[in-house]
């Protein structure tokens, strides 16, 4: 496939904004639904999830490198990486799967949205815990706190900037924090060149060897050209 569409271009880590109705498709809640327990969002940026989710009364965290900063520090931040990323989707807006969002500008509606409500909730709950600043492949708590881990726009994604020992310690912590029995799910399992991640197989192989189970799973969030799953892993 990335013979034939232009792919998403991208230095560095981008900042994610998104809101619980794209993590509910992402990780097809309705389906698999969350345990009940504690739930971990990790490398989770500015999204709202974690926000919404704790109004919903569901025990929430996130972590990310960038809660050591000021929540006008974020928004800015926040701000200029949503009109950034606008302007590269319009450019290349064919490739995506719009049914969802709808067009190009209803997608930075639903990002300004998710940032706003990211900040206001971290300017409330930052000093209560809610959010960790914390970057993989170590994370900062113990074995077995969360009943679920997700992380979205991320792991694989990134397969240019980080090699197979990045992506292999860093699914092992994830599955390290998560408790026996409660689930990890990345999404998306494809590269910015639309191709599934390479070294998945081979993943999928170190992690079966380790005693954890995985599956691959139907994502619920038309987008992404060609990316249907999302990776569920249970030890």
């Amino acid at each position: 496939m990335s013979g034939t569409l232009p792919c998403y271009e991208q230095i560095g880590v981008a900042m994610t904004c998104r809101s619980y109705a794209e993590y509910e498709r992402m990780f097809a809640f309705d389906r698999i639904p969350l345990s009940g327990g504690p739930v971990l969002d990790v490398a989770a940026g500015a999204s709202s999830f974690t926000a919404e989710a704790g109004r919903r009364g569901i025990p929430v965290y996130a972590a990310d490198p960038m809660y050591g900063l000021s929540p006008e520090e974020i928004g800015a931040h926040g701000t200029r990486e949503i009109a950034v990323s606008t302007e590269k989707l319009g450019k290349i807006r064919h490739v995506y799967d719009w049914s969802f969002y709808g067009s190009p500008e209803e997608h930075r509606e639903r990002r300004e949205k998710s940032l706003q409500a990211f900040v206001e909730d971290f300017r409330s709950h930052a000093k209560q815990g809610r959010y960790v600043p914390a970057r993989l492949p170590e994370l900062p708590f113990d074995e077995g706190t969360f009943g679920d881990v997700l992380i979205s726009h991320f792991l694989f994604l990134y397969h240019e900037q980080f090699d197979y020992d990045f992506h292999l310690r860093s699914v092992l912590e994830l599955t390290r924090v998560c408790r026996p029995g409660g689930q990890v799910r990345i999404y998306p399992l494809f590269t910015f060149r639309w191709e599934r991640y390479p070294m998945l197989e081979r993943l999928l192989e170190d992690l079966s060897r380790q005693g954890i189970e995985a599956r691959l799973e139907a994502s619920e969030l038309p987008f992404i050209p060609g990316s249907t799953e999302f990776l569920c892993l249970r030890k």
